[in-house]
């Protein structure tokens, strides 16, 4: 029997989980699930999820270096202008809508706070 692989799921290691839950949600993520160990005050994992998309996101263990994030997350929306609007008054810095080849209806490049590259583009119908 072939191996068959039902879902994956992205998991970073993050600064600050609580941190991460902020940015994500203006991404549309919700929290599904959080761990907040007897003793702690603040999540040290947490998994998020908005509508077929999910992410878990931890406390690392050591620093995290944005400069070596070597990963790229691509995430779909219906209209990626009102999505890059709604960011930019949210307070974020989305780069400018591009329209590569492979993307023709659009994406653009967003940095989550920990440095990893987030590609927003248009859902394809």
């Amino acid at each position: 029997m072939p191996v068959q692989t039902r879902s994956l799921v992205a998991y970073a290691h993050v600064a600050d989980v609580e941190r991460s839950i902020a940015f994500y949600a203006d991404l549309g993520f919700t929290v599904a699930n959080r761990v907040v160990p007897d003793g702690h005050a603040a999540p040290i994992w947490a998994w998020l999820e908005s509508d077929r998309a999910n992410l878990m996101v931890g406390l690392a263990s050591g620093p995290v270096d944005a400069s070596v994030q070597a990963v790229l997350f691509y995430l779909y929306y219906d209209d990626i202008a009102q999505v890059h609007a709604a960011l930019s008054d949210l307070g974020h810095a989305p780069g400018p809508i591009q329209h590569p080849f492979y993307m023709p209806d659009g994406e653009f490049r967003l940095q989550d706070p920990d440095g990893y590259v987030l590609m927003l583009a248009q859902a394809q119908p």
